[in-house]
């Protein structure tokens, strides 16, 4: 009967949506559940005055999201370090405004180099990403980045930057074998860094690595930007 073929088709496109369907909803749960266990329990993010103690001093990043990647930006000059020596503006085009600040974040060369936005994002370059690929560091240089609600400040003490800024560092490849790619604008740049990336170890998840090495509060799991940006302090209220 046709009707009965009808139905047998329809049990079975459905059948094939859910095996389609179910691996994308595990990988969700798993990403929620994995980056809501937290990391360094016990940390507090120092009080504003503490910045201005005379022995003791804050250091203010920002996290930040463009809806698939986060970055951490960081000023260009404090005592704790200069990025001037790693990440020289002569690396971009626009080398001669006054940078205060540098942005890190690292993923898949392709990945990164290719998909700026989801909407540039192809079946091809999802695939080579999940299986593991070849890393970049990827570095842009802002003038006073102001905060926003995908933009949001997190104070460190001074020997918590520091223990950031060793953990990025550590990341980028050696002198003799770095290469420096041209990034998506005038402002930043590309550099072939340390690392695999798959699925288990995004961009995302490289970020929230960053900061728990720090001493931050941040999830375990957090291959997803809002998995990283629901442990950083919301902008306060006007």
């Amino acid at each position: 009967m046709p009707g009965a073929g009808k139905s047998k088709a329809m049990k079975i496109a459905r059948w094939a949506a859910i095996l389609l369907l179910s691996p994308v909803a595990l990988f969700l749960l798993s990403a929620w559940i994995g980056s809501s266990i937290p990391r360094n329990t016990d940390w507090e993010e120092p009080a504003p005055a503490f910045q201005n103690t005379a022995d003791k001093r804050t250091v203010e990043i920002m996290v930040g999201s463009n809806g698939i990647h986060t970055e951490i930006a960081m000023p260009l000059i404090t005592p704790e370090m200069d990025w001037r020596g790693i990440f020289p503006a002569s690396d971009i085009r626009a080398a001669d405004r006054p940078y205060t600040h540098v942005a890190v974040s690292w993923g898949e060369r392709q990945f990164f180099l290719e998909t700026p936005n989801w909407t540039d994002l192809t079946l091809p370059i999802a695939i080579n990403a999940m299986t593991g690929g070849e890393a970049v560091l990827h570095v842009a240089h802002y003038v006073r980045p102001a905060p926003a609600e995908d933009y949001r400040i997190l104070r460190l003490t001074s020997d918590e930057y520091r223990a950031l800024t060793a953990s990025i560092t550590r990341h980028l490849a050696p002198p003799d074998t770095r290469e420096t790619l041209p990034g998506y604008g005038a402002q930043d740049v590309f550099y072939s860094a340390l690392g695999t990336y798959h699925i288990g170890n995004t961009c995302n998840q490289w970020t929230s690595d960053q900061l728990a090495a720090a001493g931050a509060k941040v999830g375990y799991w957090s291959p997803l930007p809002g998995g990283v940006m629901k442990w950083v302090p919301d902008l306060p209220e006007s």
